[in-house]
C-alpha cells in the first residue's frame, strides 16, 4: 500500500470531505484494512496520533501511524529474501546469492567489504538489526 492508495482510502472514509476523520470514520477505515480495534482502542489511538489535538485525524497523522508499520513489513520481506534458510541471519553465501539474483554479482573483495561493513558485532552473519542499519545508511542501495 503506497501513499496514493492510502489517500484514496482516507478520502473514501472522510464522509463529510473535510480533510479529517472522526473516531467513527477512523474505526471504519481501520476495519476496511483488516484492523479491528475496540471502542477504547479507537479513543486511545485517536489520542496518540492526533498530533494537533483537534479531535480528528488528518491524512498526515494517519500516514505517521501507518507508514512505519508498512516500512517494517517491507524490511522483513527484503530480509527474508536474503535469508534463504530462514534462520534469522544472512550469511556471506546468502548475500552473494541474492545480490547475484538481483543482477548485482559481487567479487570476493566486494562481498568481504559488504560483510565487514554490515556485520557490526563481528559474528560472521548479518542480523535483522544490522541489516536495517545498513539499509538505512544506503550501503546496499
Amino acid at each position: 500500500m503506497v501513499k496514493e492508495e492510502l489517500k484514496e482510502i482516507f478520502d473514501r472514509f472522510d464522509m463529510n470531505c473535510d480533510g479529517s476523520l472522526t473516531h467513527l470514520e477512523l474505526a471504519a477505515l481501520l476495519r476496511s484494512i483488516g484492523v479491528k480495534p475496540h471502542g477504547d482502542q479507537i479513543h486511545s489511538l485517536l489520542a496518540n496520533i492526533d498530533s494537533n489535538g483537534n479531535g480528528s485525524i488528518e491524512f498526515q497523522e494517519l500516514l505517521n501511524l501507518i507508514i512505519p508499520l508498512i516500512n517494517q513489513q517491507q524490511l522483513m520481506d527484503i530480509f527474508r529474501s536474503f535469508d534463504k534458510d530462514g534462520n534469522g541471519y544472512i550469511t556471506a553465501v546468502e548475500l552473494a546469492g541474492q545480490m547475484s539474483r538481483m543482477g548485482q554479482p559481487l567479487s570476493f573483495k566486494q562481498l568481504t567489504e559488504m560483510m565487514r561493513e554490515a556485520d557490526a558485532n563481528g559474528d560472521g552473519v548479518i542480523s535483522l538489526n544490522e541489516f536495517a542499519t545498513i539499509l538505512a545508511s544506503n550501503f546496499f542501495l
